[in-house]
């Protein structure tokens, strides 16, 4: 029995592991699981082991797998290559482990791999070179691989290129921003698939390795359906391992916030979601009139909170601050942190969790405005860039919820002045601008939009979780300071 990386902890544990009742919990649940599992088969379980390190300020631990036998801990294996790059900073709590020798189990010779061991290109050692020189007639992966776009490919490439068969474990689930999309397989050792597990659901298979079944073809679905489940997931576990009972979001007649409440009915329900239309005197009347029939296709329960008063009452009390002309920059925001105020009192008075709904782009160009349509703890969308969301949206529309075709075909907008549409042909800077967070060059001139990525900086440090379904995310895995003269 083969579970994936990290499994008892849970993957990423983080400075949890800075906290030594939490490694001693973790490495005496891995003795008692052994006991209690006595006469099953073997398991390889991913676990924590001490290094015997003693570098001041470092827990010195390594991140293993352990052999569960006969009712002990027959054999502990020890990660060597470990990232320090992306979301990885795994140097931080483990150290690498030695070379280790393959494992005699059932009358096979398994070499055991934990996650980045299998990625060695690039590395001084190779793990699984070494284990089928030592006599490895079978490779065993298990991994907490994050889903990005595109990395099942990059995993199969990489499990054909031991010649081994190989059986490869990935977590499924998420935490906090890493989603974890499953689709575990077996390889045999010319690369083809003997078996697939499906993704983005938890599931159990028994694999026979001595028979000789027909070859896994290899079809995967629309890029824009595994999107979805990826995003669905996250929302998902986020609610359920934090013990939350509702979500709400502003549902505002727009494609970002229609792509939320899609998102948010189908991953826990349309009866535990909870959408705000707030309209301001610059709201377009069909905006609300399609937020409602999109919430009522949903089944998810769907409130007006004009948002006229307020605004009356703020502009009075700070009539010294604003543009007596009419609308400006300072109006514009108060009108986004008084839907804030609202948002986060249906919260407080109901309790759950407050949706963000702002787009990669946007958090990108610092469109947005702190404190208002920035708020909300985790971010949904804040990883896909605004083509990528219409081009969700559209897949949704026709094979999921028919999304009102206003919604899909009106400018872009956040209505809080006369005439307002959004100030970016985003066609072309949206891929402008995800080029320089990939640290590429984009096609057109990059000085402005690097400018205005650099100056959004402190913006999305007060920004939710983003949920990571990119290479490269806003977040744990891309540190920029905020002052850099």
């Amino acid at each position: 029995m083969v579970l994936p990386e990290l499994a008892l902890p849970g993957y990423p544990p983080r400075d949890l592991l800075l906290d030594p009742a939490f490694v001693d919990r973790t490495l005496a649940v891995t003795a008692e699981l052994a006991r209690e599992l006595a006469g099953s088969p073997p398991i390889l379980v991913g676990t924590l082991a001490r290094s015997g390190s003693t570098t001041p300020g470092h827990p010195g631990l390594w991140n293993a797998a352990a052999l569960l036998r006969d009712g002990t801990v027959a054999a502990v294996v020890a990660k060597r290559l470990l990232p320090a790059y992306d979301v990885f900073h795994e140097t931080r709590w483990f150290c690498p482990g030695p070379p280790s020798s393959p494992l005699d189990i059932a009358g096979r010779r398994v070499g055991v791999l934990i996650c980045e061991d299998l990625w060695d290109e690039g590395y001084p050692d190779h793990p699984a070179a070494e284990l089928a020189a030592a006599g490895a007639d079978l490779l065993i992966t298990i991994s907490s691989s994050p889903y990005r776009g595109g990395i099942l490919p990059r995993r199969l490439y990489h499990a054909a290129r031991t010649g081994l068969p190989l059986v490869y474990v990935n977590a499924v689930g998420a935490n906090d921003e890493l989603i974890f999309d499953g689709r575990s397989f077996v390889m045999d050792e010319k690369g083809a698939l003997a078996a697939r597990l499906p993704g983005f659901r938890e599931a159990v298979e028994v694999v026979d390795l001595e028979a000789s079944p027909a070859p896994e073809p290899l079809t995967e679905p629309p890029p824009e359906e595994e999107l979805f489940e990826a995003l669905c997931l996250g929302v998902r576990d986020f609610v359920a391992k934090n013990n939350l009972r509702r979500v709400f979001l502003g549902l505002s007649g727009g494609v970002d916030s229609a792509l939320v409440a899609c998102i948010a009915a189908a991953a826990v329900g349309p009866g535990a979601v909870t959408a705000l239309a707030l309209p301001s005197r610059h709201t377009d009347p069909r905006s609300t009139e399609c937020a409602r029939e999109l919430a009522e296709l949903l089944g998810i329960r769907f409130e007006v909170h004009p948002l006229e008063p307020l605004h009356a009452a703020a502009r009075a009390s700070l009539a010294p601050l604003l543009d007596a002309a009419g609308a400006d920059t300072v109006d514009e925001n108060l009108q986004a942190r008084l839907r804030m105020l609202v948002l986060t009192a249906w919260v407080n008075r109901h309790g759950g969790l407050l949706l963000n709904t702002s787009n990669k782009t946007e958090l990108a160009l610092g469109y947005g405005t702190l404190y208002g349509d920035l708020g909300g703890t985790l971010s949904v969308l804040g990883d896909v860039t605004k083509p990528a969301v219409y081009a969700l949206a559209r897949w949704v529309a026709a094979h999921r919820v028919p999304i009102p075709p206003f919604i899909l075909d009106r400018p872009p907008t956040a209505e809080l002045k006369p005439d307002q549409i959004d100030p970016f042909d985003y066609p072309t800077v949206a891929p402008a601008v995800e080029a320089l967070v990939l640290g590429e060059r984009p096609e057109i001139d990059p000085a402005p939009w690097q400018r205005r990525l650099h100056a959004a900086e402190h913006k999305r440090r007060h920004h939710g979780l983003i949920l990571k379904v990119t290479e490269r995310a806003f977040g744990t895995g891309r540190m920029m300071p905020v002052t850099r003269r």
